[in-house]
C-alpha cells in the first residue's frame, strides 16, 4: 500500500523570536515492512541548519528560526510504501542495548493505581508473552477511555490511569510502563495512521512496540485494539514521547506560542497506463 501524508505545523509566537532551534522528527523510518518512496521538507521563516541520526534512529532535522519573525511553518509530504506484517518489525537493532528498554522514565514509571491495574491481569505465562501483552493491550483500552482535550505531553502513565481518560499517547506510556514493570522491554512510538472515515486529522498519532522472544519487536496500538497494519507509517521510536516527539526546540524571545498542527494521510492509487 502507498500512503500519500501531508503534515503542516504552524507556530504564532507572542513576540518576534529573537533565536531559537527546533528538533525535528519528521521523516518516517526506513524499516521492515516500510519505505519511503518520496519525502520533502519546506519552511517558511526558519532555515536547515543539518540532520543526523540520534540514538534511536530517527532522523532528526535542525532548524534555525529567523531573528525577528512571529510565526513559523513546517511542511513535510511524501509517498511512504507500506506492508503488512502484522506489527511484526523484527530483530533489536540500533545504538541502543535491548535492556536499555526496560528503564523506567519519568513518563512511564508506575504508581500504586497502574500497578493495581496490572493485578488484574492473569498471572504471565513466560511461555506465551504474546497473548499476555494484548491482554494487557485490551485491559488498558477498557479501563482507560480515549477522550481527546483532556491530558498533555507531560501527564505521566499513572497520571492517566488516575484519571481514567487519555489519548494515544497516555495508552502507549501506560503499555510501556507495565510491560517493562513486568520485564519486556518497551518502547514508544510516533507516526501516522491512514483513517478509514477521513483524511484530514489534528495530530500524529501514537503506539507501543513490545520485544518478544522469537518475534522481536512487535507493535501494539492501543487505542484501536490492534497490531499496526499497512495503514500504519512508523516515523519515530524512544523511551517515550519526549524521545519521539515530532517538534521540540528552545527559544529566546516570543516564548509563548500558540501551535497548530494539520495531518492527511490517504492511499495513493497506482497510476497505470491504460
Amino acid at each position: 500500500m502507498k500512503l500519500a501524508i501531508r503534515h503542516t505545523t504552524h507556530y504564532a509566537f507572542a513576540e518576534p523570536v529573537a533565536h531559537a532551534l527546533q528538533r525535528l522528527r519528521l521523516t518516517p523510518k526506513e524499516t521492515q515492512g516500510q519505505r519511503i518512496v518520496e519525502w520533502t521538507m519546506q519552511f517558511e521563516n526558519a532555515e536547515r541548519e543539518l540532520e543526523f541520526d540520534d540514538q534511536h534512529c530517527n532522523t532528526v532535522t535542525l532548524i534555525g528560526v529567523n531573528a525577528g519573525i512571529r510565526e513559523v511553518t513546517v511542511m513535510c509530504s511524501g509517498v511512504v510504501e507500506t506492508q503488512d506484517h502484522a506489527g511484526v518489525i523484527g530483530r533489536h537493532s540500533g545504538h541502543l542495548p535491548l535492556w536499555s528498554f526496560l528503564r523506567q522514565t519519568p513518563l512511564t514509571r508506575p504508581g500504586p493505581r497502574l500497578r493495581a491495574l496490572l493485578r488484574d491481569l492473569p498471572e504471565r505465562d513466560m511461555s506465551a508473552p504474546l497473548g499476555y501483552l494484548h491482554a494487557l493491550s485490551d485491559l488498558i483500552r477498557e479501563c482507560i477511555t480515549y477522550q481527546s482535550g483532556t491530558t498533555g505531553v507531560t501527564t505521566t502513565a499513572e497520571e492517566a490511569v488516575v484519571h481514567g481518560y487519555g489519548v494515544c499517547q497516555d495508552h502507549a506510556h501506560i503499555f510501556i510502563g507495565a510491560a517493562r514493570a513486568i520485564g519486556i522491554p518497551a518502547r514508544y512510538v510516533s507516526g501516522y495512521l491512514m483513517m478509514d472515515d477521513r483524511i484530514d486529522q489534528d495530530a500524529t498519532h501514537a503506539w507501543a512496540e513490545a520485544h518478544v522472544d522469537g518475534l522481536g519487536w512487535v507493535g501494539f496500538d492501543i487505542s484501536n485494539g490492534i497490531s499496526p497494519d499497512p495503514r500504519y507509517v512508523r516515523v519515530a521510536t524512544g523511551h517515550d514521547y519526549r524521545d519521539a516527539a515530532p517538534v521540540t526546540g528552545i527559544s529566546f524571545g516570543g516564548a509563548d506560542h500558540a501551535l497548530h498542527v494539520e495531518v492527511a494521510v490517504e492511499r495513493q492509487q497506482d497510476q497505470t497506463a491504460q
